[in-house]
C-alpha cells in the first residue's frame, strides 16, 4: 500500500492504492478515496496519543486488504498533528530498526537490476549522488533502487514525486538534462558543466525524442493500448523543462579559479627595512631633534597633515605615501620604547 496524489481539477486528492501484478506488468488499484483532508481520518483521543479511524482499516479488509496499523501509520503520517509527530518519530525509527530485515538472494540482485529501468536509475542516482556520469548507474548499488523492485508505475512516480520536491527553484531544468542523458547527443567536453551553452534547438529535439520514447516504452507505462495524450507522469518533465531555465552557470568561475589555485606560490613577507632618524627627518619636512621630543598625539597630528598633502588622492605618489606611513610607524615604535634607531648605511 501507498499514499497517492492526483490533481482533479484545482485540487490535490489522496488515494490509498496498492501495486498488484497484471500478467508481465504491475498496476496500481484504487483501495480509498482520502479527499482533499486525508488528516480527517486521523483521531486524536487525549495526549499524545492517535489512531486511524476503523472505517479506514474496515474499507481495506472489504476489499480483501489487510493493513497493519503501522502501515497505515506510515500513509497517514505527512497529515499527522506536527507536534504529536515529533514526539513520535524517534520511537518509529526504533520500531523500524527493530523489523526484521528480509535479505535477497544475490541472484534476486540480477533480477532487480534488468527489471528496475535506466530511467528510474538515473533519477535514484541524481537525488543519491547529485547528477549522472557516464555508465555510473550500473555501477550503483541494487540497494539503492531495490524499493521500485515490482512496482507498479504509479507508486514509483509517487516516490519520485516526493524526492522532486526537494529540488530547488532554479535546478528542474539542469534535471531533467541529467536524467533524460541527453548529454550523450553531444560531443562538447563540457556539456554536463555548461548544458546552457548547447545547441538548444538540438537540445529541445532531443529531449522530445527522448519523452516519446519513453511514453511509447510498454515496460515503463505498463500499457498496451496506446494513448492520444502524454502519460500524465510524463508531462511534469515537459513543464520543468520548457517552464525553468538552467541553473546560474558557475563552471567558469570554478575554472579561473582552480587556474589561479593551481599556479599561485606562497611567497614569504619581505622583512621591513627600518626608517633611520635622517629619512624620518627628509620625510616629514621637521629637524631631528623636533621629533625625538615630539609626544605620540603631536606625531599623529603631523602624520595626518602631511599625509594630506603626500596622499595620491590629492596629487603625491604612492611611493611617497608608502614611505611617510613607514616612517611614521617606525617614530611611533621607538617612542613607545621598541626598537631603537637604525643609522643608513
Amino acid at each position: 500500500m501507498y499514499l497517492a496524489e492526483q490533481k482533479i481539477g484545482k485540487q490535490t486528492h489522496y488515494f490509498i492504492r496498492e501495486s498488484v501484478k497484471d500478467g508481465c506488468f504491475f498496476r496500481s488499484r484504487d483501495l480509498f478515496c482520502l479527499g482533499t483532508n486525508p488528516a480527517s481520518y486521523i483521531i486524536y483521543p487525549g495526549g499524545n496519543a492517535f489512531y486511524i479511524d476503523d472505517v479506514v482499516e474496515d474499507r481495506l479488509s472489504d476489499l480483501g486488504v489487510r493493513a497493519n496499523q503501522d502501515d497505515l501509520e506510515d500513509i497517514f503520517w505527512p497529515f499527522l498533528n506536527p507536534r504529536i509527530r515529533r514526539l513520535v518519530d524517534a520511537l518509529k525509527e526504533k520500531a523500524r530498526a527493530r523489523r526484521k530485515k528480509v535479505r535477497e538472494k544475490p541472484k534476486q540482485d540480477d533480477v532487480i537490476r534488468a527489471q528496475v529501468s535506466d530511467f528510474d536509475k538515473r533519477r535514484v542516482h541524481y537525488f543519491r549522488f547529485g547528477g549522472v556520469e557516464h555508465n555510473s548507474i550500473y555501477r550503483m548499488p541494487v540497494a539503492l533502487y531495490r524499493w521500485a523492485f515490482e512496482k507498479s508505475r504509479d507508486e514509483i512516480e509517487q516516490r519520485f514525486l516526493n524526492m522532486e520536491r526537494c529540488l530547488n527553484p532554479s535546478e528542474p531544468k539542469n534535471y531533467t538534462f541529467a536524467i533524460f542523458d541527453l548529454e550523450r547527443f553531444f560531443t562538447e567536453s563540457w556539456a554536463r558543466q555548461v548544458p546552457q551553452g548547447l545547441d538548444q534547438d538540438k537540445m529541445e529535439k532531443h529531449f522530445l525524442e527522448e519523452i516519446c520514447r519513453l511514453d511509447e516504452d510498454a515496460s515503463f507505462c505498463s500499457r498496451n493500448k496506446k494513448r492520444a495524450c502524454l502519460h500524465e507522469h510524463l508531462i511534469r518533465y515537459v513543464i520543468m523543462f520548457f517552464d525553468h531555465d538552467y541553473a546560474p552557470d558557475s563552471f567558469l568561475e570554478d575554472y579561473i579559479r582552480d587556474f589561479i589555485d593551481a599556479r599561485r606560490a606562497w611567497r614569504a613577507p619581505p622583512n621591513k627595512r627600518s626608517v633611520s632618524l635622517e629619512e624620518a627627518s627628509a620625510i616629514f619636512g621637521v629637524k631631528k631633534d623636533a621629533l625625538k621630543t615630539m609626544t605620540k598625539r603631536g606625531l599623529l597630528r603631523l602624520y595626518r597633515r602631511v599625509a594630506k598633502k603626500m596622499h595620491p588622492d590629492t596629487g603625491g605618489t604612492n611611493e611617497a605615501f608608502v614611505q611617510l606611513t613607514e616612517a611614521y610607524h617606525e617614530l611611533l615604535r621607538i617612542k613607545e620604547g621598541r626598537p631603537k634607531w637604525t643609522r643608513k648605511q
